[in-house]
């Protein structure tokens, strides 16, 4: 493969909280935020900003936390914050858009994560009613 591929943070986690968080978008993307207020769940897509180091990102086996069950599985098998690409992703209810802030409840990134993206839940689309995962994620937290 060649070619470099770039990246370009889009906002920030101003607030990280138990029940609300708040999202700032930066300035110059505020336009990309039209028509996100006719849903009421969103994609987060965010960086691991303190796991972006040459230790966690060589990680590629963990115990995943918060599980009842001790089973080590590949970081492409789970939700650690430590992989190769320290992204993050989180499904989030929209409470409100005020400017260019989006105020989300069931965020699960820290303050000071760097936003990577934004994209709409569409139930159609990202629902799979018949999925099925390995016993063990079912115990511990949502995401």
């Amino acid at each position: 493969m060649s070619g470099k591929g770039e990246l370009k943070f889009i906002g920030i986690v101003e607030v990280a909280g138990e029940e609300e968080a708040r999202v700032r978008i930066f300035p110059e993307f505020c336009d990309a935020l039209e028509g996100v207020d006719g849903f009421s769940h969103m994609i987060i897509l965010y960086w691991f900003h303190l796991r972006d180091n040459e230790k966690e990102r060589s990680v590629l086996q963990v115990v995943p936390r918060r599980h009842t069950r001790n089973v080590k599985v590949g970081v492409f098998a789970c939700r650690s914050p430590s992989r190769p690409n320290p992204i993050g992703l989180c499904v989030v209810e929209l409470i409100k858009i005020e400017e260019c802030a989006l105020t989300v409840k069931g965020l699960d990134a820290l303050e000071g994560s760097p936003i990577i993206d934004i994209k709409p839940y569409i139930p159609r689309a990202d629902a799979i009613p018949d999925a099925s995962a390995p016993e063990w994620t079912s115990r511990g937290p949502p995401t």
